[in-house]
């Protein structure tokens, strides 16, 4: 059963994605919080699979809240997806390097909702159709002088030609495509690269693979 706990301050927005999930086999909502401290008590309580956490809230903000639960050691099993109104919310950046697993507008179609709840508690990353590549260009524009990332050099030629490849915001299917090898041989590569990095997810070996400099902003085309 995959829980998921609610963090938005309206309660409509709540209503209506709780009974989208709670009507699926396999997922439940856990709890509903409408602010970030509530949202940060609840998940410390309740230990849910995944935190779908508005942005904007009032008094503790979905930001600092997702900065402590991805910041606390005891909560590493619980995935953050942050919901927003506009496709790239300014805060959305700052977030995914925070720890965020991706985002989700709120006006997400419902079959693509669930999708994400699944796919963020298998371990992959999620970000909003048709806005990953505009997503990772901005945070590219944004970066600020490429480092290198602490265990680059333990990564194998094809660790990082795949790692390069997922900055790029390719999946693992396109991945295997443009590698030729099977899908599940260029998921076994980015699993180990995250390993290897100390990644919590996919979203994180984005920013790491820019703030590296393995991939450089206007490679994306």
């Amino acid at each position: 059963m995959i829980r998921v706990l609610l963090a938005d301050d309206q309660q409509l927005v709540r209503a209506g994605f709780r009974a989208l999930l709670d009507a699926q086999p396999g997922i439940e909502v856990a709890g509903e919080a409408a602010d970030g401290a509530e949202a940060l008590r609840l998940v410390r309580a309740l230990r849910p699979d995944i935190a779908l956490m508005d942005i904007r809230m009032p008094g503790l903000d979905g930001l600092a809240a997702t900065r402590a639960i991805t910041g606390d050691p005891a909560l590493t099993s619980v995935k953050v997806v942050m919901l927003t109104t506009f496709d790239l919310d300014e805060y959305v950046f700052e977030a995914i390097r925070s720890g965020a697993s991706g985002f989700l507008v709120k006006d997400t179609e419902p079959e693509e909702l669930l999708r994400a709840v699944r796919a963020v508690v298998e371990g992959d990353a999620l970000l909003s159709p048709g806005v990953t590549r505009r997503l990772i260009a901005e945070f590219a524009a944004r970066s600020k002088a490429p480092a290198a990332a602490a265990g680059l050099e333990r990564l194998t030629d094809r660790e990082r030609e795949v790692m390069a490849l997922v900055g790029l915001g390719m999946s693992n299917e396109e991945i295997a495509r443009r590698l030729v090898v099977s899908p599940l041989t260029a998921k076994t590569h980015v699993s180990r690269t995250m390993i290897k990095l100390g990644a919590r997810d996919r979203a994180q070996l984005v920013v790491l693979a820019y703030e590296s400099g393995l991939v450089r902003p206007g490679w994306l085309g």
